[in-house]
């Protein structure tokens, strides 16, 4: 039985039918770089070790460990993680600077990361330098890399702020050095999910190098715009757990894997864990998801509606897309004010309890009184109600 079969939810059939499943990808996972550059997080080395630990039981490909120049610190994170003796491969960045290049060595990894933003923007305000002039460095560093036995990428930054003629050029350079990826990053979220697609599609007409898509989520569209690019032929998606990252953050872990499984039926990722790791970097990183946030949130399986309580009880596919086990979840009701007696009565039901009709009238009122009614009536809070109209009648 298929995870698809034994979880029991309906994926999306308009994709079926469209054909559109895109198969040949990977993760590249970049908590620990591009996730350690929120605002207020720094990751201990240990810390950054069961990270991957985590990233590595969930079957995610690369991990991106660092940036090694930044601290000898971070130089020697990335060097342990990169002899744990992962099944994923270990990634870090670098600039198009050979000693960059010779920090990555010195730490082991298996594929180095080279970036240069091309975006006009960028070259005049940050650079203040031609395009030119960038993608020599950028050459230059590609071929040293490649001449010491290391998988390359190459990382457009803003490349959604780029001209695509240009980003052609430049990668079918890089290509004839024989990089192993070429990336597009779209630095500020600039992205939606057609012009990701346009962009994806356009670069993989030209190359025939993979491509890797790096989407922020400035807009709110990081998993949307992954998911288009895969759709589009980019193999390496990136992500970081609970989607940290700089100022809104990048495009979640665990929407992307979800939506990889649910809508395309990729399910070769161990989907499970993924709400312990996302409580583990929360708890490294102090930053605590939305409620709502999508499949790891506090409230991503919990339900109150009266009407949605009872179908529930009846069969959970009525108002949940995928058991809450599929990953790592459980499934919450909580009794509140939109919670009829019908519902009350199976919520109470599946606590073990039986209550007549006036005394689920009575449970009913002391929850409609109770001062926690704002937040919905906690489980035992609820238990203790029952057991007063048991104890003491109504």
């Amino acid at each position: 039985m298929s995870k698809i079969e034994e979880n029991s939810y309906s994926g999306n059939k308009l994709i079926d039918d469209l054909d559109l499943n895109p198969i040949d990808i990977e993760i590249c996972d970049v908590t620990l770089r591009d996730g350690e550059q929120t605002p207020g997080v720094v990751f201990t080395k240990e810390e950054k070790m069961n990270i991957s630990n985590q990233l590595d039981s969930l079957g995610v490909e690369v991990i991106e460990t660092g940036f090694p120049v930044v601290s000898s610190d971070e130089k020697d994170t990335v060097k342990q993680i990169s002899n744990m003796g992962l099944n994923a491969r270990t990634c870090c960045l670098s600039r198009a600077l050979t000693s960059d290049v010779d920090s990555a060595l010195d730490c082991n990894v298996d594929m180095v990361s080279i970036f240069v933003a091309m975006s006009d923007l960028h070259l005049i305000h940050k650079y203040n330098k031609s395009c030119e002039e960038m993608i020599s460095c950028a050459l230059d560093t590609i071929e040293y890399a490649k001449d010491h036995g290391l998988e390359v990428r190459f990382a457009a930054e803003d490349a959604s702020r780029t001209n695509v003629d240009t980003l052609k050029n430049v990668f079918l350079r890089a290509q004839d050095y024989g990089v192993d990826y070429v990336s597009l990053a779209d630095t500020v979220g600039v992205l939606n999910p057609s012009t990701t697609y346009h962009l994806v599609n356009e670069i993989n007409k030209s190359v025939e190098t993979p491509i890797c898509i790096h989407c922020h989520n400035d807009l709110g569209m990081a998993t949307a715009n992954t998911l288009m690019a895969a759709e589009a032929g980019a193999k390496q998606l990136h992500t970081t757990v609970n989607g940290i990252g700089e100022r809104a953050g990048n495009a979640p872990l665990e929407e992307v894997l979800m939506g990889l499984l649910v809508e395309y039926n990729i399910d070769r990722y161990d989907t499970t864990g993924l709400t312990d790791l996302s409580r583990m970097v929360e708890d490294y990183a102090n930053i605590t998801p939305p409620v709502n946030k999508a499949i790891v949130g506090k409230n991503a399986f919990t339900h109150e509606s009266g009407i949605h309580v009872m179908a529930i009880l009846e069969n959970p596919r009525t108002y949940e897309l995928f058991n809450p086990e599929l990953v790592g979840g459980k499934r919450n009701l909580i009794v509140g004010k939109h919670t009829g007696i019908k519902a009350l009565k199976g919520i109470v039901k599946s606590m073990g309890y039986s209550l007549e009709h006036d005394e689920l009238c009575e449970l009913k009122e002391k929850v409609k009184n109770c001062t926690d009614i704002k937040h919905g009536i906690s489980r035992n809070k609820l238990e203790e109600m029952i057991k007063d109209i048991k104890t003491h009648g109504i």
